[in-house]
Order: structure tokens, then sequence, then C-alpha cells
């Protein structure tokens, strides 16, 4: 059995390609929910909170970064 390396190599492309594609959707996704997420909680300070130890604020803004990552990982 002969091994056609120029269709391996095509394969690993895609692969990284792809990899690269779900990286930067993820990075874009995850930055655009965070920002949205501070403009439409005008009442509370995230960041600040978190730094405070708030444990609440940081489950809520890990459980969004598991969404938006589950949805750009559907989408991709």
């Amino acid at each position: 059995m002969e091994i056609e390396w120029g269709m391996v190599l095509n394969q690993y492309l895609r692969a990284i390609g792809w990899s690269v594609a779900a990286s930067v959707g993820f990075a874009f996704g995850i930055g655009i929910a965070l920002k949205v997420f501070d403009w439409l909680s005008t009442d509370i300070d995230e960041w600040e909170e978190i730094k405070k130890g708030n444990m609440g604020v940081s489950l809520i803004f890990v459980s969004l970064i598991v969404m938006v990552g589950l949805l750009v990982f559907k989408v991709i």
C-alpha cells in the first residue's frame, strides 16, 4: 500500500486551516459577547467585582465564554 503524500499534506493543511478559522472565530465571538454583556449591565462593574473575588460574576462570565465557545464550535 502506497501513501499519497500529496493527499496527506492536503489533509494536514485543511485541518490547520480549520483550526485557525475556529480560533479566530472563537476570539472574536468571546470579545463581542463580553463587550455586549458589559453594555447591557450598566449598573455593575463586572471586572472590578471579579478583582474583589465575587464568584457569582466570575461564574456568569465563565458560562458566557463556554456558551459562545459551544456556538462557535457548532457553526464551524
